[in-house]
């Protein structure tokens, strides 16, 4: 039992400094670019394909910021969509710290992009009669919703960044700890031969646990998909549901309960299909 906890412990606890770095790099880059200032693009020809390269960005903010200008009718649908697909919160940042699943970063993010791209516009195209506020009517769109105003630079690049590893090491710790128990007690062949829902079943259930707007779900599915637990496709349709906090602010809004619902819904089921196809051309070329 022990050894299972030292385990979790030491796999959990050297991905700490990576993440670290990675999000004092990101709060960096966050705060010493402007390119939400550009607001223009975000009404152009070009909107789905920014959009999509945004939401690859791992922070959950930029959704936010998506959901708050499609909500006052600033995007188009197609191009709320294309962040959301895009979105993988944690995901990434966990990947970048393990050399395990060094070589599933680049598939992950050409696939999430094609398909985020693929959808804004196909979005777009079917709902062209959208109408849009004017552009110089937008709002502030900051990612964080101004969360770091007034904070001192000690605060925003190393205690915020500090805060949010921590966080994130606590979700992955638990996950280690639940998969070690799990194999020590059922065996890892077991395991792999009755994977929750095999490759056809499983989308199903990673792209609902995509959809919790928090930053555990990708934790989770990242956890699993490193400890052998869901397969890449499954994974992948889990992380193209993933809008994190973007969910929770179009919910906010009860007036347009019914579109927002809707918007959900065609997420999901472009998840789903997504992590079906893959696993499905997985299986017919035995890359598992």
């Amino acid at each position: 039992m022990w050894d299972i906890v030292l385990d979790a412990f030491l796999d959990t606890f050297k991905v700490f400094p990576f993440l670290l770095l990675i999000y004092v790099l990101i709060e960096i880059l966050e705060h010493r670019t402007s390119f939400t200032q550009n607001r223009k693009i975000l009404q152009g020809e070009l909107a789905p394909l920014i959009g999509s390269a945004t939401g690859l960005v791992p922070q959950c903010g930029f959704s936010v910021m998506a959901a708050k200008l499609y909500d006052g009718g600033f995007i188009r649908t197609g191009t709320l969509l294309a962040v959301f697909i895009a979105t993988s919160d944690e995901a990434l940042i966990i990947m970048l710290s393990e050399l395990s699943t060094a070589g599933a970063i680049m598939p992950l993010i050409l696939i999430k992009l094609a398909l985020a791209v693929g959808v804004g516009y196909l979005v777009n195209f079917l709902l062209n009669n959208e109408k849009l506020t004017e552009v110089g009517l937008l709002p502030d769109a900051h990612p964080h919703g101004h969360a770091h105003d007034n904070k001192s630079d000690l605060y925003v690049y190393l205690l915020s960044p500090l805060l949010h590893s921590l966080k994130v090491t606590l979700y992955l710790l638990i996950i280690n700890l639940v998969f070690g128990f799990v194999i020590a007690s059922l065996g890892e062949e077991m395991i792999a031969s009755v994977m929750i829902g095999g490759p056809y079943l499983q989308p199903l259930i990673t792209a609902l646990i995509g959809l919790i707007p928090n930053c555990a779900s990708s934790v989770i599915l990242t956890g699993s998909y490193i400890n052998g637990g869901i397969l890449f496709g499954s994974f992948v349709g889990g992380l193209c549901s993933n809008a994190g906090l973007g969910l929770v602010v179009l919910l906010k809004n009860p007036k347009n309960l019914k579109r927002n619902i809707l918007l959900i819904v065609t997420l999901y089921a472009v998840a789903v299909v997504a992590g079906i196809a893959i696993n499905g051309c997985m299986s017919l070329l035995n890359m598992f």
